[in-house]
């Protein structure tokens, strides 16, 4: 979860480590004649990281691009002129309290495991820490009350502090490096005013302990480093998700190819051996390792990674193939045409990685507060500070003034502004079976005014069923189904299904790309493609069909579709009754997707769309001020996913684009969708009045505080009330989860969600 608290954390230099020389990594891209240069940047974690470094590289005049990928960490830099100058990049990159080294997809891994599991051990240790202090502070609190003794008194603060300090020191170790590293950069984050207040909180606590004080604040610095701590490690478990889905794309591509030696022979070799005109073979169920054109075979290809449909499409010599289809028919031979970079997959991966580049420049509602609250709280006791030694208070009542206006201006209310409600929100939404995984992903909800579908396995179900007969009547249906069992092609099985249990046919012979033949008594019985189990005219109707056709009897015709969802049309209408624009993308054919947007009532909509020309439609409505929410299930859907201001997936996605998505949602129903923006819109309204409750609190109290009026122990219960003001408020988001716990029509859903927009 993203909170005012982790604004921008900057990471100390890693001295340690010898210095890689950028220089051999550079290459030249051979349409533009200029060097490219790829980092990874350690501490990369929010958009003001990436426009500080993006700002900074643009200065210098020889650089043509710099674009940092806030998911995967990667800065891709184009420059002119001699490959050395990358070493100035480098050092430009660290003058900011960055570190950068050479794109190693293998080293990013390791750091990010390391940093995750360093932030679990700090978890750890403060939360074991805070409950056991908070016990002994408990029994100071009561001893206040009761009379405690000053000897027992001071003894159990001893305690606090034998368990706090190490604490502090340990747990409070990702905070500090991040505020040493942007003070020695000549900056200012959110870590360095936490810094100060888990510092000089038990550092002024061990001092009135030694002095025999009434007063401590142990508990509230372990305590506050805890609470800090879960949103860190949140954020960063919420990072690496997302990093995941760039590098199971990856792995698609990876895989070992059969090349064909010049004698015939066949060699296993890494697809970027191979060198275009060279020929390889594809086996069956073998996924097709590069870009090319079929040479001899016929048979079916999986191309949903393409297009998005279930269906096979027949290949013969002379078809295109891409990187990444499945062939599900005989061997295939292949003439190679683009390897590597050069593929449609890698294609999708650069998408991809461009479009969660442009997203995570969104900055969220907190972070935007966070920039300012920063310099206003170390202003603000500086001069409090110098103010009461100007007026002749010695230094220990000057420290405690200007230490009580750091304590009660600590921002526990304003980071517990967005993630208390980003909890309690994910936890209802959790309850109806919809995962939220990105930090900022429900504050980008609240903002859509455009929501986009793909079809096949978001609208529909994904699974092909048998729509209608046409010329024949049971006989024939359990009769086609004798030969369909023998196959696992889609339409096949889905007719096998239609017809129920019942028993194959033996010595059915598969003709790849064409359909099933079985030799019975009376002649030969066909069931496949038209043309091959009959000679019909193409009548042009949408949807897929199979065709059955056996000696003495007219071919029965079973025209299958993908059912919609069973409340897709409600949905799609309660959608546009908000006031939102909805529009269908899809790679399927025109007919197909005419029928389905008509069916919905969707007049926009838009077939056979690549992956690029789905993101090149959100770019364009992203460039009409539109905030989009991309619903989508495809492996060719992730890039556009990742593209939307913000995405839904169902979880019947495939992983990839599951990972990508912002949030998954169970169940065979589109409901989920009109929850999501509902829960996300009363959100939103709920963090601005905790933001505004967060500042009306320290309005009020910050003057008390600079004045003197404010004891520390004062400043204390006051920061814990002003957190407990902001978790109540919060908890008003649960109560609403209560009165719709019954459900409700989705007709009756929409109209509250368009009341409530």
């Amino acid at each position: 979860m993203s909170t005012a608290l982790s604004a921008c954390p900057l990471p100390s230099a890693v001295a340690s480590e010898p210095r890689v020389e950028p220089a051999p990594f550079v290459r030249v891209d051979p349409s533009s004649g200029l060097q490219r240069l790829d980092l990874v940047v350690e501490g990369v974690h929010c958009a003001a990281c990436i426009r500080r470094i993006e700002r900074a590289l643009g200065k210098l005049d020889w650089v043509r691009e710099a674009r940092v990928n806030l998911t995967t960490r990667r800065l891709a830099v184009a420059f002119e002129g001699d490959p050395a100058r990358a070493g100035e990049i480098v050092a430009t990159v660290d003058a900011l309290g960055y570190r950068a080294v050479p794109f190693d997809p293998s080293r990013l891994e390791g750091a990010d495991a390391a940093a995750e599991k360093e932030l679990l051990l700090c978890l750890a240790v403060a939360g074991f820490a805070a409950g056991n202090i908070m016990l002994l502070a408990v029994s100071v609190w009561s001893g206040h009350v009761t009379g405690m003794g000053e000897a027992t008194r001071t003894f159990l603060h001893w305690f606090q502090a034998l368990i706090a300090l190490p604490t502090v020191a340990f747990a409070g170790r990702p905070f500090f490096r991040s505020a040493l590293a942007a003070l020695r950069a000549g900056r200012t984050n959110m870590d360095v005013p936490i810094s100060l207040a888990v510092v000089l909180a038990p550092l002024v606590s061990l001092v009135e302990t030694i002095r025999g004080g009434e007063h401590a604040y142990f508990d509230s610095a372990v305590t506050l480093l805890f609470f800090l701590l879960i949103g860190r490690y949140l954020d960063r478990r919420a990072r690496g998700a997302a990093r995941a889905a760039a590098a199971r794309l990856l792995a698609l591509r990876a895989q070992a190819v059969s090349r064909i030696e010049a004698d015939g022979t066949i060699r296993a070799v890494r697809p970027e051996s191979l060198e275009v005109g060279q020929e390889i073979l594809v086996a069956t169920g073998e996924r097709v390792g590069v870009d090319g054109t079929v040479l001899d075979g016929r048979g079916e290809l999986d191309t949903s990674l393409v297009t998005g449909e279930t269906v096979p499409q027949p290949v013969e010599p002379g078809a295109r193939v891409f990187a990444g289809t499945l062939n599900l028919g005989p061997p295939l031979r292949v003439r190679v045409a683009a390897v590597g970079e050069g593929t449609l997959l890698a294609e999708i991966v650069r998408l991809m990685e461009a479009a969660e580049q442009r997203r995570s420049r969104f900055v969220a509602l907190a972070d935007r507060v966070a920039r300012l609250y920063a310099p206003f709280v170390h202003t603000l006791a500086a001069l409090t500070l110098l103010g009461w030694l100007l007026a002749g208070a010695g230094w220990h009542a000057a420290i405690m003034s200007a230490i009580a206006v750091l304590i009660i201006t600590c921002p526990c209310a304003l980071g517990l502004a967005v993630p208390a409600v980003q909890v309690i929100a994910a936890g209802r939404l959790m309850k109806g079976g919809t995962l939220v995984k990105s930090a900022t992903a429900l504050e980008r909800f609240a903002r859509v005014d455009t929501v986009v579908f793909d079809k096949t396995g978001t609208l529909t179900t994904g699974q092909m069923a048998l729509q209608a007969i046409e010329g024949g009547g049971a006989e024939d249906l359990a009769a086609a189904a004798t030969l369909a069992r023998t196959s696992r092609h889609p339409l096949a099985r889905a007719l096998a299904a239609a017809a129920g249990p019942g028993p194959s046919a033996a010595g059915v012979e598969e003709v790849a790309g064409c359909g099933l033949r079985w030799q019975g008594p009376e002649g030969v019985w066909r069931l496949g493609r038209r043309g091959f189990a009959a000679e019909v005219e193409d009548d042009g109707a949408p949807g897929a069909e199979l065709w059955f056709s056996r000696p003495g009897r007219p071919p029965v015709r079973y025209r299958f579709a993908d059912p919609l969802r069973a409340d897709a049309a409600e949905v799609v209408a309660a959608l546009q009754a908000r006031g939102l624009a909805v529009e269908l993308l899809s790679g399927d054919r025109s007919a197909t997707v005419a029928e389905v947007a008509g069916r919905l009532g969707i007049e926009d909509w838009r077939a056979h769309l690549s992956p690029a020309e789905k993101v090149a439609r959100l770019e364009a409505l992203a460039s009409e001020g539109r905030k989009v929410l991309m619903v989508g299930d495809g492996l060719n859907d992730a890039p556009a996913l990742a593209a939307a201001s913000v995405s839904l997936s169902p979880a019947s996605a495939v992983d990839v684009s599951q990972t990508t998505a912002d949030a998954v949602f169970q169940g065979q129903k589109l409901a989920p969708v009109l929850e999501v923006l509902e829960v996300a819109r009363r959100a939103e309204r709920l963090v601005r009045q905790n933001i505004a409750m967060s500042i009306a609190y320290n309005l009020c109290a910050v003057p008390l505080a600079v004045l003197g009026y404010v004891t520390p122990l004062v400043a204390a219960i006051a920061m814990s009330s002003s957190s407990l003001l902001v978790v109540g408020n919060a908890l008003r988001l649960q109560l609403g989860a209560r009165r719709a716990e019954q459900p409700l029509p989705v007709a009756r859903t929409a109209r509250a969600v368009g009341a409530n927009a």
